[in-house]
């Protein structure tokens, strides 16, 4: 396996990257590889200064950065030889197995759209993330960010690639969809969301059990799959990433608040495109990249990308 790291992604780069690919290393096999993109130099003085082998990695340089603030479309097409246009490029020609970076949202999205291309048959690609469950286990929620504003057949089929991510990713068999609303009756909801419920009702390879309202989240009772447009889902992400931030503050401490701590998640993968791809947030540091990286090997083992192409 063969997975590419965005060195110079994140407001932490090269360094935190660079220091989270290292700790990933005891958790990968002998067939597994990193690949470093990013400023030879920075990348090697790097790799000097913590005293590790250069061997251990594959070192692909580029010359360009897209920085944070750039425009996402004009700097990936500007840029060629970016970290983020060479990983792309890398995953189109099946020279990487999977791709994560933590650098530009937008130019992620955008290479995404633009390289390797939305499966056909998807309507929209979402950003999908784990919801942590008081039982222990994991629900996945989609879409957190991507997409704002969703018709119903895009609720729909965001049903669809959730279980495909619950189910091959999480290993849940039969997964549980639920649509995020605010109300359990039929009748609740905007106009998408209503006409939604009926399509996600009358779908006979969806396990829809109906509307679930915000109060289930995070309870043992919610759904393995929770979906919402990209609007209401990034509220969702952010209120947690608030609640995990509130409770240090007031020195609260359990096991279930620290899976509110988006270090131990690491990323988000875009679902439905024709490659394995992970975004993490723009303020990774070591232990951030480290699981995103591991979170990126995940979605390629389960061959999530092929998954959904056979299904859809």
């Amino acid at each position: 396996m063969k997975i590419g790291v965005d060195v110079m992604g994140g407001d932490f780069a090269p360094d935190a990257i660079i220091e989270g690919a290292v700790d990933t290393l005891k958790h990968l096999s002998a067939d597994e590889t990193l690949y470093l993109l990013g400023d030879e130099g920075s990348i090697l003085r790097k790799l000097d200064e913590m005293k590790i082998a250069r061997s251990l990695f594959m070192i692909i340089p580029s010359s360009q950065v897209i920085e944070m603030g750039d425009h996402p479309a004009k700097a990936f097409s500007q840029k060629k030889d970016s970290s983020i246009a060479i990983g792309y490029a890398m995953l189109k020609n099946n020279l990487l197995d999977g791709f994560c970076s933590a650098g530009n949202t937008g130019a992620m999205l955008v290479g995404a759209s633009y390289t390797v291309n939305v499966i056909p048959g998807v309507f929209r690609p979402a950003l999908a993330t784990i919801l942590p469950c008081i039982d222990g286990r994991d629900s996945v929620i989609l879409d957190i960010g991507l997409n704002p504003d969703c018709k119903p057949d895009v609720l729909l089929q965001y049903g669809i690639l959730g279980s495909l991510y619950a189910k091959f990713v999480l290993g849940i068999d039969n997964p549980s969809v639920g649509l995020l609303n605010i109300g359990e009756e039929e009748t609740k909801g905007t106009s998408a969301v209503k006409a939604a419920f009926e399509l996600m009702k009358e779908h006979p390879g969806l396990n829809f059990t109906g509307n679930v309202e915000g109060h289930a989240l995070f309870h043992e009772n919610i759904t393995d799959v929770v979906v919402c447009d990209g609007f209401v889902g990034n509220i969702v992400l952010k209120q947690a990433e608030a609640f995990y931030s509130i409770s240090k503050k007031i020195n609260i401490s359990h096991p279930f608040i620290e899976r509110f701590n988006f270090e131990n998640i690491g990323g988000t993968p875009i679902v439905g495109i024709n490659a394995n791809v992970v975004i993490g947030h723009g303020i990774s540091k070591r232990k951030a990249v480290m699981n995103m990286i591991l979170q990126t090997r995940a979605v390629v083992k389960a061959t999530l990308s092929q998954k959904i192409i056979e299904a859809i």
